[in-house]
């Protein structure tokens, strides 16, 4: 099922701005688009709206080239799995499974067939007859996934699925949900504030922030060029390191004399154009320093002093001090803290930001600055819109208090 979200905004009832505005999306047939933000960036209610959950102030959702915006969730050929399982506890697991196919009258005999290969799949086969009490967390959450398989929808819906499992159960009902979306080819929209879970198993990244879409690639894509610093915060752990300073005549300088270096060739040419003494953002990934004893073969080594490690197993992360600066290293081998040594950067995987616009500076960053321009643009105009309201509120509760002022000054009159 392809899915278009073409300018769709969310207001509601009793506020005055938009929770969601102009969203635009395409998500193709089969793909298993993740949306990845923090809390309170608009993606639950963008699912919600896909489901039918929530309604759409204004734009077009369409499946397959229908417009769905007033068709009932029911209707839609959806399956929603959710982070709190919604499993009914007095039923036993056949039964919860079965639920949904009850609901559409579905044949015996179709139903009998259906939950026991579902069951089969999700390992559950042995459990049929268990009520979700005497589950873990994670067969309760394959029961949920179960129901949604067995209903052959066009579309999944999974709200945070797996917010409620430890560490090691999520990773692998990770394998098990990539798994099952390779064998159905279901169209599948995932909604998750983990990194983790969207670079593992979306093939779409759909990152937002502050209500809008930020940017929408491939994992890798939005790991090696993030269009903007949210971005490149966002994805990737241990997170990227950031440094302000000026960009002048192929030099970075932090302003300290112990950090400055020549950017080299792939962003220079981009740096000189619009770029030449004004501030900029360096950014570089821990795994993309490299830290030595000696700064022989280096070239930009800069003097740091290991500050203290946390140690990943095979990887080690370390916190290195220069010129009052904390950066975050991750190497492979042992490092003693409180030591003198060396790091270099390899410049080709560095990025660089401007200042002001934090837009990742690259061959198409007039579009992107425009962009951002735009959406800047649209919040001033909320607020201005907003009050503009009030001030004709107020000019209409005063005109209707001099119409009844009015209307008592005819009546007495008539009197």
């Amino acid at each position: 099922m392809k899915i278009e979200i073409k300018k769709i905004g969310k207001k509601y009832e009793g506020n005055k701005a938009y929770t969601l505005n102009d969203i635009n999306l395409d998500i193709a047939d089969k793909d298993f688009t993740v949306l990845l933000g923090p809390s309170g960036c608009g993606k639950t209610t963008l699912l919600r709206m896909i489901a039918g959950l929530n309604s759409i102030t204004k734009g077009d959702l369409l499946f397959n080239g229908r417009r769905v915006n007033e068709l009932a969730p029911k209707d839609r050929d959806i399956a929603m799995v959710f982070q709190s399982y919604a499993l009914y506890p007095h039923m036993n697991v056949f039964n919860n499974i079965a639920f949904g196919l009850k609901l559409k009258h579905e044949k015996k005999s179709i139903i009998e067939k259906r939950v026991r290969d579902v069951a089969k799949v999700m390992n559950l086969y042995d459990y049929l007859y268990n009520k979700p009490s005497d589950l873990s967390g994670g067969q309760r959450q394959r029961v949920a996934l179960g129901r949604a398989i067995a209903k052959k929808p066009k579309i999944f819906l999974m709200d945070e699925p797996l917010s409620n499992l430890d560490a090691k159960l999520r990773e692998k009902m990770r394998v098990e949900i990539v798994e099952i979306h390779e064998m159905l080819g279901t169209t599948t929209i995932y909604v998750t504030h983990d990194q983790l879970e969207a670079m593992t198993m979306a093939t779409k990244i759909v990152l937002m922030n502050n209500q809008r879409i930020i940017q929408v690639a491939h994992p890798k894509e939005i790991y090696n060029e993030p269009n903007c610093i949210f971005a490149a915060k966002f994805i990737g752990s241990p997170t990227m390191n950031f440094v302000e300073g000026t960009y002048s005549k192929g030099v970075f300088n932090s302003g300290k004399d112990d950090f400055k270096f020549e950017v080299g060739t792939t962003y220079k040419k981009q740096l000189d154009k619009q770029w030449e003494g004004k501030k900029v953002v360096f950014g570089i990934r821990p795994s993309n320093i490299s830290l030595s004893p000696k700064k022989t073969g280096m070239k930009n080594p800069i003097e740091i002093l290991t500050e203290s490690t946390e140690l990943l197993g095979n990887d080690q992360i370390v916190r290195v001090k220069t010129s009052g600066m904390v950066l975050r290293v991750l190497v492979p081998n042992w490092v003693e803290i409180k030591s003198k040594m060396y790091i270099d950067f390899d410049l080709r995987t560095a990025h660089f930001f401007d200042k002001d616009t934090e837009q990742r500076v690259c061959e198409n960053y007039e579009e992107l600055a425009e962009a951002w321009k735009k959406h800047e643009e649209f919040l001033k105009s909320s607020i201005t819109e907003t009050k503009m309201k009030k001030q004709l509120f107020k000019k209409m509760k005063l005109r209707e208090k001099k119409l009844k002022k009015l209307e008592e000054r005819i009546e007495n009159s008539s009197k």
